[in-house]
């Protein structure tokens, strides 16, 4: 089956949902920008998909070969201008909204997770420096990531540190010129060595001398793999983890200084890495829920392809293929709708964002309540949808060679890296409801029960209500023990609200017969499924710590 990026629904969700022609840009230019990324990502990006999977990026003493044909994809898509396209201008970007970045990498994950993951770091890394670096680290590096040219990483993970970055214990230490001799060990760091670039710029957490403990004495660095005078820098990948998917994409283990230290610079103020790092992942959060979208797209491409053709039993006598059966049939709606309901919540919040940095707080203030949102439930979502494309095939679908499992691995990592789906749920009871003393989430459920019609959309709407009242007087534990399912809840009321908006758009087609068949699921079945959460949203922690964890052995 050939992968075809979703234009015609993502052209549809920046106008009728992101507002794209509001931030400034014109309808012909965000059209160019999809269709362009289209291209790249069937023609050059999509056909290395299967083959990377089963190549994969090979370790040789402590280089990176990719897969086959990897280099000149990434060389087309710098060349393309791609990784500039909302890059500041002052830096050599093209100042366009993240939104349409969003479309672009939408497609590239769509085509192929494991290629796209590369330039996805890159963008996070651009608004951290543009944040918080000093200038001169400005000149010299964000040109160069900017363009792609030197594509970023980001090191937080160590063996003893993961979800607990306080715990990490690399050690930085100054030297006499300003700069910063790093020593540690990194994990699970995705392009962290390579050969699609000479040179990878990676943001280090690490800890300088007399830091006071946890993350309040945690410092960001800026570590070249090569330094400006041409020399290696002193760091190395001393492995690859073997994974169950994103084979193509080299997940490392590194080493800063082996031989005295790594050479790095300081990346804002000296203990205020949490601030800066934070600021590359709430970007990194918002382009992982693209990966599920992405991966949803893909999964329902090929379910549909392959219902379409294959033929099984009958109907009304005649020999059926296995979409005119109800049960096949609900399973591609379902994924259908699931995956358009995804783009909409993702899209929807990368506007928000690009509201905020214009200078809108409260758009900012949305952004931030909506990013666990969508990190985790979009994630989740590519989850479920590949896995309804392997149902959907049957027993072929449990076959590599249909594509449908790969599709599968490649999703899992989605609800676990750049905080776990579970971390995602956590900041949304502890952090995200009393932002800004709790006006933020409870504006945007107002606006919701303002402006929707459908009576289950609005009984979840209650239910959030009831749970969000419920939290305001629970103890952290009955916050935490709900919180998974309160997120779900949120997330689906709001991807209902929108899909609601876009079934109310006049059009006719197929394309729209679609959206509404979609939508008019989503609304009855789906939110209808959330409203049942409410119990599991509010069970509180009693019950979990009712006895001691090892009976469940």
């Amino acid at each position: 089956m050939t992968f075809r990026c979703p234009v015609d629904d993502q052209r549809f969700i920046l106008a009728n949902v992101a507002g794209v022609e509001d931030l400034g840009v014109e309808t012909d230019i965000a059209d160019a920008v999809i269709e362009g990324a289209a291209a790249l990502a069937e023609g050059e990006v999509a056909p290395l998909n299967r083959s990377g999977d089963l190549q994969g990026s090979r370790w040789d003493n402590g280089r990176v070969i990719t897969p086959n044909g990897f280099k000149d994809a990434y060389g087309a898509f710098v060349d393309g201008g791609w990784m500039s396209l909302s890059a500041p201008v002052e830096w050599g970007g093209q100042g366009l909204p993240s939104v349409l970045s969003a479309a672009v990498m939408d497609s590239l994950n769509g085509a192929n997770l494991a290629f796209a993951l590369c330039p996805m770091l890159s963008v996070g890394a651009i608004e951290a420096l543009v944040s918080h670096g000093s200038t001169e680290l400005q000149e010299r590096y964000l040109p160069k990531i900017v363009s792609g040219e030197w594509p970023a990483t980001m090191n937080l993970t160590e063996p003893q540190a993961g979800s607990d970055v306080g715990a990490l214990s690399t050690r930085a230490e100054p030297n006499d010129d300003g700069s910063w001799r790093i020593t540690g060990t990194k994990i699970f760091i995705t392009y962290g060595e390579h050969d699609l670039a000479e040179n990878i710029i990676h943001l280090v957490l690490a800890r300088t001398a007399g830091a006071p403990g946890g993350t309040k004495g945690i410092s960001l660095f800026l570590v070249p793999k090569i330094l400006p005078d041409g020399s290696a820098n002193d760091l190395r990948c001393v492995s690859l983890e073997h994974k169950a998917g994103i084979h193509a994409s080299p997940t490392c283990v590194m080493s800063y200084g082996d031989h005295g230290g790594a050479t790095g610079w300081l990346v804002g103020a000296e203990t205020a890495g949490m601030r800066a790092m934070f600021t590359m992942m709430n970007n990194a959060r918002l382009n992982v829920a693209l990966q599920g979208v992405g991966i949803a797209e893909a999964a329902t491409q090929r379910a549909v392809a392959y219902a379409l053709e294959r033929k099984q039993g009958r109907r009304a006598a005649d020999v059926a293929v296995i979409a005119d059966h109800p049960d096949v049939r609900r399973m591609l709606l379902r994924m259908r709708a699931l995956t358009t309901a995804a783009r909409s919540l993702t899209y929807y919040a990368f506007a928000q964002a690009d509201r905020g940095r214009a200078g809108d707080r409260e758009a900012a203030l949305r952004a931030d309540v909506l990013t666990p949102l969508a990190k985790a439930w979009a994630t989740d979502i590519g989850c479920e949808v590949a896995s309804l494309g392997i149902q959907v095939h049957g027993g072929m679908g449990y076959i590599e060679e249909t594509g449908a499992a790969q599709l599968w691995r490649d999703s899992r990592i989605a609800p676990i890296y750049e905080g776990t789906n579970g971390i995602q749920a956590a900041d949304l009871v502890t952090r995200k409801l009393e932002l800004d003393g709790g006006a933020a989430f409870d504006q945007l459920v107002a606006e919701i029960r303002d402006t929707a019609t459908h009576p289950i959309l609005l009984a979840l709407a209650d239910a959030v209500e009831v749970a969000v009242a419920t939290y305001r007087q629970a103890s952290p534990d009955d916050r935490l023990a709900g919180s998974v399912p309160f997120l779900t809840m949120c997330a689906v009321l709001v991807s209902g609200w929108l899909l609601e908006r876009q079934a109310a758009v006049v059009g006719t087609g197929d394309f729209m017969t679609a959206k509404r068949a979609a939508a008019n699921y989503f609304l009855s079945v789906v939110v209808a499924e959330a409203l049942g959460l409410g119990a599991a949203a509010e069970i509180g922690a009693e019950p979990l710590y009712a006895f001691p964890a090892s009976v469940l052995a």
